[in-house]
């Protein structure tokens, strides 16, 4: 049985700790996917919170399949669209809150990290999810199109246009 599955059936026997074992191992794909749809790294946050809660509150009805991290994306994946069906025009995101501010942390990884953010933001919704799933995720192509409700080979076409896109942009960067 796979850890994460593991943690879920533990926490649904009542066993509190397995949550954060859990979170420790799952985080990094909930954020991702949360903040690719959302673009807002508050409301990431906010989500990536709801997502640990429902898992909590609904690891008992769990029937292991083989794919927790799906199961566990699909929840973030709807509660992130469930925050962006809520918002307003005046609420959505603007391009320049991805921009840090003046006290941010400007290291090396920052650096990296804030050109991934703007790079990745120039692909399209969908795009920026498949990309995430599979790097950060971990998921494998026929989960992503599981959960993103898409043909398998759409799945496979649209990451690798999204890595060499990526790839162009990145070259453009540095010229």
């Amino acid at each position: 049985m796979k850890e994460i599955e593991k943690k879920i059936l533990q926490l649904a026997q009542g066993d509190q700790g397995a949550l954060e074992l859990l979170y420790e191992r799952t985080k990094g794909a909930v954020y991702g996917l949360a903040l690719s749809i959302v673009r807002n790294p508050q409301d990431a946050e906010d989500i990536m919170q709801d997502t640990y809660l429902r898992i909590y509150r609904s690891s008992g009805s769990y029937r292991a399949r083989g794919k927790p991290m799906a199961w566990i994306l699909t929840i973030t994946r709807n509660l992130a669209m469930d925050k962006v069906r809520s918002r307003t025009a005046r609420e959505l995101p603007l391009e320049e809150d991805w921009i840090p501010d003046q006290g941010s942390d400007f290291s090396e990884s920052a650096l990296d990290r804030m050109v991934l953010d703007s790079l990745l933001a120039r692909l399209t919704e969908e795009e920026r999810q498949i990309v995430v799933l599979y790097t950060a995720g971990r998921l494998k192509h026929r989960e992503i199109a599981r959960i993103l409700g898409i043909p398998l080979g759409t799945s496979l076409s649209k990451y690798h246009r999204s890595l060499s896109k990526l790839r162009k942009w990145l070259e453009e960067e540095q010229k």
